[in-house]
């Protein structure tokens, strides 16, 4: 993490009036919440909408801080810490990132896309650290937060930094791309994500193109090839990067060809390189793209066929992405975090693919932020889904009650239901649901789904089985 004076933070954040008699003093980390403070942090408080996180400076002082940030439009109360005037408080903990960053000989790898950008991230920096001191986003902070934070927790001698690189409108990726200074530029995908802001795909693309703002002159760009679009934008911009592409497309670099697929992983090989197939233990056919583009930055950096194979065996997964909670009762296929059309018909396929189970129940959620033809995409998924593969189909939410309309025709009798509260669907999931089930949890953030999969794991419902 970043340890400084505060005369160094002073200069770095474009700050003012630090007393004399505080300029040799060390700040060692940073902090924007009280809630997560450790002695010695420079805390920065955050104006939002609904909060000011300079109201909590007594507290922050309580815990230990050794210095704060403060905007100069703020009331100073009575505290005896060592502060920081600045003219915007966000604005300096940017700046103080970026300054960070440019001061450290840490190669960084950012990464944005639709889908994929977390386990992209938590898969190459399992690859990465076979060979390197490596460090990556901790859970999802992608954003003009989330980014300046990772930096700012870097340790000095890390030789590997995975950032992953959020937006949902134009300009956040410039913003975040000029702060990290990527020498490694991934593009996992283009999807409908964030349509309600960007408002057409091909906004969406530009918007994830803007990584390339702040990619060293010399460094690498790679992206999924199997995109029309994206291929058509990157044309048109006369790229001078080097470049490796992914996907099933012949014109690919790397192109993964999926060997088999079960509920511990899947395995796939390389077409055009001499190597055995590869062995993740991360769930869906979609996970093969996530690794494939992990593989190429690994390649390019010189970590081995072997290396990679060890390292896709230690991923350390960010939860609530395909991930697998067993219970006494059943099997919780946990997507909770996110939704959008592609995300979820790859978490559909991954349930469809799942064996040895009793039965398959989907619980969908209502996808956020497809723009204006929202309830046309809820409607195309209800189109979409394979009633021979599950045995019910739970929907919550008032968009996604149009994913259960479209599908209801296509099902047996008393198979679809839609609700708008959790402890409804959640005591209609005590009937119905059978011993040795598996329960497919998706659905957009704002949903807090995941309340779902902490009700399916409490003991009231383990052991009690309603009666129909």
């Amino acid at each position: 993490m970043i340890c400084r004076t505060l005369r160094e933070i002073e200069e770095m954040v474009g700050g003012y009036e630090l007393k004399e008699e505080n300029e040799n003093k060390i700040i060692q980390g940073v902090t924007i919440d009280t809630r997560q403070i450790k002695a010695g942090q420079l805390f920065v408080p955050i104006v939002g909408e609904r909060f000011n996180g300079h109201h909590f400076i007594k507290e922050a002082i309580e815990k230990g801080i050794a210095a704060a940030i403060w905007n100069k439009n703020e009331t100073i109360p009575d505290i005896d810490i060592p502060l920081i005037l600045v003219d915007d408080t966000l604005s300096a903990i940017q700046r103080l990132a970026k300054s960070y960053r440019e001061q450290l000989k840490v190669k960084v790898i950012g990464i944005t896309g639709s889908n994929g950008k977390t386990s992209t991230k938590d898969i190459l920096a399992s690859l990465l650290k076979s060979k390197y001191k490596t460090q990556k986003t901790f859970g999802n902070l992608n954003n003009h937060l989330g980014v300046p934070l990772t930096i700012l927790e870097l340790e000095e001698d890390t030789e590997m930094a995975v950032v992953e690189m959020g937006t949902s409108n134009l300009g956040e990726i410039e913003l975040l791309t000029t702060i990290a200074s990527p020498d490694v530029a991934i593009i996992t995908n283009i999807g409908e994500a964030h349509l309600d802001e960007l408002k057409s795909k091909e906004n969406i693309a530009q918007a994830k193109l803007e990584i390339l703002k702040g990619l060293d002159s010399n460094g690498l760009f790679v992206y999924y090839g199997d995109n029309p679009l994206l291929n058509k934008k990157i044309k048109n911009m006369n790229i001078n990067y080097k470049t490796i592409t992914f996907g099933q497309d012949l014109s690919n670099t790397y192109i993964p060809r999926l060997v088999s697929s079960d509920e511990k992983g899947i395995s796939f090989s390389l077409d055009k390189f001499h190597c055995p197939p590869f062995y993740l233990p991360m769930l869906g056919k979609h996970q093969m793209y996530n690794a494939t583009a992990a593989i190429t930055v690994a390649r390019y950096y010189g970590i081995s066929f072997e290396q990679i194979q060890d390292g896709l065996l230690n991923v350390e997964a960010t939860g609530m992405r395909n991930e697998v909670i067993h219970t006494e009762r059943c099997t919780i296929l946990n997507d909770s975090y996110k939704s959008n059309p592609v995300s979820l018909m790859a978490a559909l396929d991954t349930l469809y693919s799942m064996k040895n189970y009793n039965q398959k129940i989907a619980v969908l959620g209502d996808m956020i932020g497809l723009g204006t033809d929202e309830v046309n995409m809820h409607r195309e998924i209800g189109a979409q889904i394979d009633p021979e593969k599950i045995d019910y189909l739970l929907t919550i939410g008032p968009l996604a009650a149009h994913i259960a309309k479209t599908a209801r025709p296509r099902f047996a009798k008393n198979k679809v239901f839609s609700y708008r509260n959790k402890t409804q669907l959640v005591q209609k999931l005590k009937k119905i649901m059978e011993y040795e089930s598996i329960i497919l949890i998706k659905g957009s953030r704002m949903l807090k789904l995941e309340e779902i999969v902490e009700e399916l794991q409490s003991e009231e419902f383990l052991e009690k089985k309603e009666v129909v």
